[in-house]
């Protein structure tokens, strides 16, 4: 063992294989260990580089390797693929890692604080919450149209449609049809309560982190967004503003061959959800912007003139994530630019 330089593991629920490396590159190790001998073998190993794959569970056992002394590096999976030799297997992955981690061009991705995992598990336990609750009031509503019963949109209309359930003639709603409405709204009630917990949290947490509360005043970044931001986004990653907007998704995709570019829809890499709350939070600053208010970007009403709305909102959302990062590496605070006259 006193020949290994890096070792790649590719982690599951129960086993694990390993594929460790020379200084030459040659195999000398190769091995599947269940948990425990997993967790017995690096107590045991003397300091080596451990490269995983950056997945659900990577971030434990990287904080776990990094505390026996072990230099830890996590690679994105979509940077070992091309790595794989034809016949997917456990052993072929773990080979992968290790090769992948020997390009001097691969990144890694920076191993998370428990802290900052749990601040996420909140925001994310919040948008599962809003997501069941938006198929719970659209069942609602759609048992109610079969009833020949509808509403306004927006919560005021929910209050009536439920006011309309309870009143109506059995004739109308029949009761076993109001029972099962009623058990519709009250699972509503359920969930915009512990929504409301949830809220009055990360209320407090936005209140105690001065980044969040900074990235809070740019246009288009309300207090949700601020706090995915600061807890999902390590600013250190990118080389600059543009690098993290492409690393968001937010930039075309390219297919250039021979010397010419050809240029199409954005790439739609990186973190799913936070492309998506930039992309809603510049509709909203775009809508803002159209309805005549002060305070809106001449470059974004010049840009509405030519361009149709949904690229304009990706344009203003990838403007925002270059302001984002600017903010979060140098400290200082948001300063809007001058207003159209």
């Amino acid at each position: 063992m006193t020949d290994l330089t890096r070792i790649g593991v590719d982690t599951s629920k129960s086993v694990f294989t390993l594929h460790g490396v020379d200084a030459a590159g040659c195999c000398v190790l190769r091995r599947n260990l269940r948990r425990r001998e997993f967790e017995a073998f690096f107590q045991k190993l003397p300091p080596v580089e451990v490269v995983l794959e950056a997945c659900g569970g990577s971030h434990h056992w990287g904080r776990w390797l990094m505390k026996l002394g072990h230099r830890v590096r996590l690679i994105p999976p979509q940077y070992i693929k091309p790595f794989v030799k034809r016949g997917k297997n456990d052993r072929n992955d773990a080979e992968a890692i290790c090769v992948a981690a020997a390009q001097p061009s691969i990144g890694d991705v920076p191993v998370k604080a428990v802290e900052t995992q749990a601040g996420a598990m909140l925001l994310s336990t919040r948008e599962l919450l809003v997501r069941q609750r938006t198929q719970l009031v659209n069942a609602l509503r759609g048992h109610a149209t079969e009833l020949g019963l509808v509403a306004p949109q927006g919560d005021k209309g929910l209050t009536q449609l439920q006011g309309e359930i309870a009143t109506a003639d059995d004739e109308v709603v029949p009761p076993a049809a109001k029972e099962a409405l009623a058990l519709l709204g009250k699972q509503v009630d359920r969930v915009q309560a512990r929504l409301a917990e949830i809220d009055a949290k990360l209320k407090k947490q936005l209140a105690a982190d001065p980044l969040s509360q900074r990235l809070a005043h740019i246009p288009g970044v309300g207090p949700i967004i601020a706090l995915n931001l600061a807890l999902r986004v390590n600013p250190a990653q990118f080389k600059s503003g543009r690098h993290f907007a492409a690393w968001l998704g937010l930039v075309p995709r390219e297919r250039s061959t021979g010397g010419k570019q050809r240029l199409g829809g954005i790439s739609r890499a990186g973190d799913e959800r936070l492309r998506q709350l930039l992309v809603v939070g510049a509709t909203a600053v775009i809508r803002h912007a159209t309805s005549g208010r002060a305070g809106a970007s001449p470059w974004l009403l010049e840009l509405l003139k030519r361009r149709p709305r949904k690229l304009v909102a990706v344009a203003w959302a990838n403007k925002m994530a270059r302001i984002v990062w600017a903010m979060m590496t140098s400290g200082e605070a948001y300063r809007p630019a001058k207003a159209a006259a």
